[in-house]
């Protein structure tokens, strides 16, 4: 059973990350731990006029699953919204906590996390960097609809 939950598609995703790193002029960043295990990403983005992440990096210190996770939203992050993330973060917490389908779409390949789904106590490092990303980019939403302050 632990052969599933570390197979070697997750530990291939976790060991390649894309966009790994920080950005130099971010819009927004957020931060996101798990409380359990420590597991920490941060998130940075950059968004078109339109809302869609232009340009992304993260820094992330987790396991293995936290890893895969991220791996997978860094391959296909580029050209998202707000909802394609969130539906995204909302389909894979189905999928870990009640058995749901994988996510769909862009982030797909999700669906190699669907063993996590037995290990409770692995659920939260699974979910982070989505959890991260969607609070970056609602934080650069914010930063471009907000008045300007005067100085």
């Amino acid at each position: 059973m632990i052969d599933d939950l570390y197979s070697a598609k997750i530990l291939t995703l976790a060991a390649n990350m894309p966009r790994a790193g920080r950005l130099a002029a971010p819009q927004a960043t957020a931060e996101r731990t798990a409380k359990l295990c420590g597991s920490t990403i941060i998130v940075d983005v950059i968004l078109d006029a339109a809302g869609h992440v232009a340009d992304f990096a993260q820094d992330v210190r987790a396991c293995a699953l936290g890893q895969a996770a991220a791996a997978v939203l860094g391959e296909h992050v580029i050209g998202a919204d707000l909802a394609d993330i969130e539906q995204a973060r909302d389909a894979l917490r189905d999928m870990l906590k009640t058995g749901g389908p994988a996510p769909d779409g862009r982030f797909s390949d999700l669906a190699v996390l669907a063993p996590v789904k037995d290990y409770p106590a692995r659920h939260a490092s699974t979910l982070l960097a989505f959890e991260a990303a969607v609070a970056a980019v609602r934080a650069g939403i914010a930063t471009r609809t907000s008045p300007a302050v005067a100085g």
